[in-house]
């Protein structure tokens, strides 16, 4: 039906209840050149076996597409539905989810901020790209980044085991001092209740060759990525991305307070705990280490 069509027929329908009169069935099927048959037919037809599950996939499609805080693309959507025993190919899910309106958010490239040292010569690479440790608290790798408030800048200070990309610690901030990476350190520390990495990465930034840094860090290697070349630091660049582009950019951030409880959410009730990696086999960093620790004892 065209829109010219609906509007006129809308209008003789709102006429005739405006006139306390009964909406004449024949003759709008007249009106619109429909068959009464037709419409009768029309009336009684049941909806097909394929056209149910496919409406019925669809709001599976939906109410995972919603969980993941409207994150998911094809590919992981199609992981979760197969673990739910439905079998689908990645191209129709993608297919359905254009169909529905709906898509994974769009990630904007990031770019190299890493600056060169004084003691750059002093600097070496011992991770050199190698982002697949075998077991926990291997390798950490640590960066900063800068999240825009109302206020001015608030800065996101985190530190990932490789292994399975888990946030293990992180600390807000109002500026970029050594302390707060220290801070962050320390949490780590905590966290993996006194158990340190053999390698810990960073860029070259000036609170990463300080000597509170270096303090902080005895008894670990500490690794940098080469001048100018932060793709050997990709897999925290790429986390501070992803909670930029699937959460903190779909909010206008009022200040620091604000900040704390969009990073605390992202970051504890859905990335760490729920979110699932394509790294981590579809599953999310919690329950890759969980499953890392079961087979290991």
């Amino acid at each position: 039906m065209t829109e010219a069509v609906y509007t006129e027929v809308s209008a003789k329908v709102e006429a005739a209840k405006a006139a306390h009169r009964r909406v004449s069935i024949s003759g709008m099927l007249k009106f619109l050149g429909v068959s009464r048959s037709g419409y009768h037919a029309f009336l009684h037809r049941t909806v097909s076996v394929s056209r149910q599950r496919r409406e019925s996939v669809k709001q599976l499609i939906r109410q995972i597409y919603d969980k993941s805080n409207q994150n998911y693309g094809a590919p992981k959507i199609t992981r979760e539905l197969r673990k739910s025993g439905i079998r689908i190919a990645e191209r129709t899910v993608g297919t359905y989810m254009k169909q529905m309106g709906i898509k994974a958010q769009w990630v904007k490239p990031w770019t190299a901020t890493t600056r060169n040292s004084d003691f750059s010569s002093q600097l070496h690479n011992i991770l050199d790209e190698q982002f697949n440790p075998e077991s926990p608290d291997t390798v950490w790798c640590t960066d900063i980044t800068y999240i825009w408030t109302h206020e001015g800048f608030v800065y996101l200070t985190s530190v990932m085991d490789l292994y399975a990309r888990k946030i293990i610690a992180w600390t807000l901030s109002d500026s970029m001092e050594v302390s707060c990476v220290i801070d962050t350190i320390n949490k780590a520390k905590t966290h993996r209740r006194g158990s340190l990495p053999r390698i810990i990465h960073s860029d070259r930034g000036s609170q990463y060759v300080s000597q509170a840094y270096y303090d902080a860090t005895t008894g670990i290697e500490r690794s940098y990525s080469h001048t100018g070349y932060p793709y050997d630091n990709a897999c925290i660049e790429a986390f501070h991305s992803l909670i930029k582009r699937e959460w903190l950019n779909r909010f206008q951030i009022q200040d620091y307070d604000h900040t704390y409880r969009l990073v605390f959410e992202y970051i504890e009730t859905f990335y760490n705990t729920v979110r699932i990696h394509s790294h981590c086999d579809y599953m999310s960093p919690n329950d890759f280490e969980k499953l890392y620790e079961k087979v290991a004892s």
